[in-house]
């Protein structure tokens, strides 16, 4: 450092807003703090905008998911309908409304859905992940798999915690997806096109109180939609309002290795069904929904490129390495501690994107033109591949948080380092 360095000014952190865009974890819809309404904390007989009754808007968002009606609700409450000076406000944020009979309501909710809001929604950024990838590239089994790993795992080597956002999706993820999978071994149902599936929505919370909590939500649009321009037009909001992106791509979907692990396999490892949506396909949809309106028709979105299903390619491996070298990084579990080890993350990125050109070009040619923020992942769910939609010995994931923490890594949460 030279004399006049110490006289540089060192470039200032960005203030901090007075507040935040709020993204609703359950229909994706962006708006300001000011905008969300409030349920009321009672209800009156004597006074019929105070009864219990019933909300259209609410039911309309649980038919979308062939949930039952909910009825006698308390009223919904507008703050333009209560004097300014009722209005309570946290961290510059309109959190609660005192009402006409001076009783205080902080069930803040979404103007779009009437779902309740997260209790840090507008006081921090909302950070949202999605999950996308064709049909059959096993979304639900990885999503299961990377929860697990986070709760058990990742959260406590990042001092920080991962947590359902309210008990019942902690009850219905429990029941429907991590018993079945890590107690009973059983695969899990893919997901039906006329079948969608509510959010499950998690925090990862910090321990660091100055870091702001990640919101989690794992929309599983069925496969299927991905390739659907109107399917994705109606629901892929939560995409385009993602701060992070796992994009999964299963080697089954990949014409020229389909046909090699085959060969190997035949037809008694796993489920071989006739027809594989292209991974470029679910790319130029997405294209064509949104990304072809974003500055520079690309998307700046930090996308993880997974290969699901790493565990398969033990039979592509050769010394040769014309596809896979044995002693390659895809089949060794990798743990990050603290920070994101970059050169382990290097290594793997390079690998899968030499791949991933090797096989199939025009998907990777596809990616570079509409994605400018990319990095590329292998991971395995279950650690072996099930036969009959039944695991043969214990689920043992294998780097399935590593895109996570990638992402971790690019929103600023979490250091990256080199090894030393």
């Amino acid at each position: 450092m030279s004399f006049f360095d110490l006289f540089k000014k060192k470039p200032q952190a960005a203030p901090r807003p007075l507040f935040y865009d709020i993204v609703c974890p359950y229909c994706f819809r962006k708006y300001s703090p000011e905008d969300v309404v409030f349920r009321a904390a009672h209800h009156r007989e004597d006074d019929e905008n105070y009864a219990l009754q019933e909300d259209d808007i609410l039911n309309r968002y649980r038919q979308q998911f062939g949930l039952d009606s909910v009825y006698d609700m308390e009223a919904i409450l507008f703050p333009h309908d209560i004097p300014e000076e009722h209005h309570i406000y946290s961290d510059h944020v309109l959190i609660g409304l005192n009402d006409r009979y001076g009783v205080v309501t902080r069930h803040r909710l979404c103007p779009h859905c009437h779902n309740e809001l997260p209790i840090t929604a507008g006081k921090v950024p909302s950070n949202i992940i999605s999950i996308i990838g064709a049909s059959q590239v096993g979304k639900s089994v990885y999503m299961t798999s990377l929860i697990h790993t986070l709760q058990h795992m990742t959260a406590d080597h990042f001092d920080a915690a991962c947590m359902p956002l309210n008990a019942e999706i902690s009850r219905k993820f429990r029941t429907m997806y991590e018993e079945p999978l890590f107690e009973r071994g059983d695969l899990l149902a893919s997901t039906q096109k006329e079948k969608m599936q509510e959010p499950f929505i998690f925090q990862f919370v910090f321990k660091d109180e100055s870091k702001p909590p990640l919101t989690l939500v794992f929309f599983d649009v069925a496969g299927e939609g991905m390739v659907d321009q109107d399917y994705l037009g109606l629901h892929g909001q939560h995409i385009k309002n993602s701060a992070g992106i796992l994009f999964m791509v299963d080697p089954l979907q990949i014409r020229s290795i389909r046909e090699k692990i085959r060969l190997k396999y035949g037809d008694t490892e796993g489920d071989w069904i006739p027809q594989y949506d292209e991974p470029r396909d679910v790319v130029l949809t997405m294209f064509g929904d949104f990304i072809a309106y974003e500055e520079k028709t690309k998307t700046n979105i930090p996308t993880a490129v997974v290969l699901t299903k790493s565990d398969m390619l033990h039979s592509l491996k050769d010394e040769d390495g014309d596809y896979v070298k044995p002693n390659s990084n895809i089949f060794n579990n990798m743990i990050h501690r603290k920070w994101l080890d970059l050169t382990e993350f290097e290594n793997i990125d390079g690998e899968i994107r030499r791949f991933i050109e090797k096989v199939d070009r025009p998907f990777k040619g596809t990616m570079d033109v509409y994605f400018s923020n990319t990095a590329y992942f292998a991971v395995s769910a279950l650690g072996s591949n099930p036969v009959n939609q039944k695991m043969q010995g214990v689920v043992s994931p294998i780097r399935v948080d590593e895109p996570f923490i990638w992402l971790l890594y690019k929103l600023n949460y979490i250091e990256g380092r080199e090894e030393r």
